[in-house]
């Protein structure tokens, strides 16, 4: 549905992506995984076009979309950045009614499709009961999971998420991972940036760890998340219980 091949960008003099290849299909949830700093948001922004590449194609189902800007794949492309704001007291359903605009004329009222698809949004987000508030006046995890509806309801082909559980309690955590894999149900390709290792380990079909700019490993999270990758990435040994869950257990020097 949505790729890279061999890809690099810059920010600045950083080389914060370094000739990446890598792709999301139709009805796959993909977890970016790695330390700060590795390139991982880099790299979904440049999915998105929202910085420019220094070398490489962006792919969207199988056509060259590198120099298209990036309003032009509105209805094709849904993003949750980290750590958004939301300056004006709109309410939930007012806000998440935004991620419907791609799909209307300017002053077109919502359709019946419209509200159905609104709804569900904030059915599989709980947060129907914040529909009527203002979303300022909610805590810092309530609007991360309005902000989470309001992307879900472009209704995209290709979803990319980064970090939506950083502000979240467990409950909810599990919650919103239940819904970027409930969106592949329906064969939208997902990519989700996420520093829970248990979370990505459990929900994504496929994990692709990155380190200072390249990705070191891509497979199934268990070949992901071994011990050596862990070790060698981000510098952790490891204890595992029996479902395969990791702890962090020490930090590894150097010359570890």
């Amino acid at each position: 549905m949505i790729g890279a091949e061999n890809i690099s960008v810059s920010l600045g003099t950083h080389a914060a992506v370094r000739d990446v290849s890598v792709a999301i299909g139709a009805g796959e949830l993909v977890g970016f995984v790695g330390p700060n700093g590795a390139g991982k948001t880099s790299l979904l922004r440049a999915l998105l076009r929202l910085v420019p590449v220094d070398k490489g194609s962006i792919l969207l189902k199988g056509r060259d979309i590198t120099d298209d800007p990036p309003h032009k794949h509105a209805r094709d492309l849904a993003y949750f950045p980290q750590g958004q704001a939301v300056a004006w007291p709109l309410t939930a359903r007012r806000l998440i009614a935004l991620g419907r605009v791609p799909h209307r004329s300017t002053w077109e009222n919502l359709s019946l499709e419209d509200r159905a698809i609104i709804d569900h949004a904030l059915e599989i987000t709980d947060t129907t009961q914040f529909a009527d508030r203002p979303v300022t006046e909610l805590s810092g995890g309530e609007r991360s999971r309005v902000l989470l509806a309001r992307a879900l309801a472009v209704n995209a082909g290709v979803l990319l998420v980064d970090e939506p559980t950083a502000s979240l309690d467990p409950y909810h955590q599990l919650t919103t991972m239940e819904a970027l894999k409930n969106a592949t149900v329906a064969g939208t390709a997902v990519g989700v940036v996420l520093h829970d290792l248990n979370l990505a380990g459990r929900y994504c079909d496929r994990l692709c760890l990155m380190h200072e700019g390249e990705i070191v490993a891509d497979g199934a999270p268990g070949d992901v998340l071994s011990d050596e990758n862990l070790a060698r990435v981000y510098r952790i040994g490891v204890r595992r219980d029996d479902r395969g869950d990791v702890a962090v257990d020490r930090r590894l020097n150097d010359a570890s």
